[in-house]
């Protein structure tokens, strides 16, 4: 019988490391009992940062694009929530298998229990910071619709793909170590050409442009439904085309590298 091919086993990793599940959300959630060891409030520090955050900006921002307050705080409330999501993940997932160096070179596990951590780590924080985007939602009150059973839906799509495009990142930069870096600035950049502070209607004609944009598919379909708002017709076919690319790409760097990993860490 001959020997499994080398993207089948990348397959067999990346089922094995999702069938795992009693380890890689301890591990997650002890990443983030970790950070804040010995804190009286612990995690809620995430939640009070943020809040801190979006209560300062929302007013100046709104003012200085003129904008009406009220729909502007919510809009922004949300949708800075989401973005720390993306880019924490983003960030997490380049020093993915770098970090769980002893894990790796110790313990026989899939590779893609590391990501798993990453992303359930990161899952943790989303739902303490959703308390600031409750407490927004329950004062300003912005409309809600039934759009917003998408919700669930939508942190699903960003889960899997932070995991298939997680697992690329996370082969990359254990390879190359100026990757994180410069993924680091990629994102920073990001930030601003995305509506997180401003809204795409600002765009007028170049509208069109914000289309082009993965951030913003990811961040629409997520945030639109919170905000009583129809989501962009073309983000969730994007979603899904980035989800089969991402999975492609999965299998190939795990399937090609992932007996080199072990060694490069």
């Amino acid at each position: 019988m001959n020997p499994p091919s080398k993207f089948w086993l990348a397959i067999i990793d990346l089922v094995d490391g999702l069938r795992s599940i009693h380890i890689w959300p301890m591990l997650g959630w002890q990443d983030v009992r970790q950070r804040y060891r010995r804190s009286v409030l612990g995690p809620l520090w995430l939640t009070i940062s943020t809040g801190v955050m979006i209560a300062v900006m929302g007013p100046l921002y709104g003012k200085l694009f003129n904008q009406d307050i009220t729909s502007y705080f919510a809009f922004l409330a949300v949708g800075f929530v989401f973005w720390q999501l993306l880019a924490q993940a983003i960030g997490d997932s380049c020093v993915a298998f770098v970090a769980a160096e002893g894990f790796i070179k110790q313990v026989k596990l899939p590779l893609s229990v590391h990501v798993l951590r990453v992303v359930w780590k990161n899952l943790i924080i989303l739902f303490h910071n959703l308390l600031v985007v409750v407490a927004v939602m329950m004062f300003l009150r912005p409309p809600i619709s039934a759009t917003v059973l998408l919700f669930p839906a939508a942190v699903l799509a960003f889960a899997v793909n932070a995991f298939l495009f997680g697992t690329v990142m996370a082969v990359i930069c254990a390879r190359f170590r100026d990757i994180p870096l410069i993924v680091a600035n990629i994102v920073q950049a990001a930030f601003f050409l995305t509506p997180v502070l401003w809204q795409p209607g600002m765009l007028g004609r170049h509208l069109w442009t914000v289309n082009l944009n993965p951030f913003y598919h990811f961040l629409e379909i997520m945030r639109a439904p919170l905000l009583g708002a129809p989501v962009n017709p073309l983000s969730w076919p994007a979603v899904g085309v980035m989800t089969l690319v991402g999975c492609a790409m999965a299998v190939a760097f795990l399937g090609r590298y992932r007996a080199r990993v072990a060694y490069w860490v």
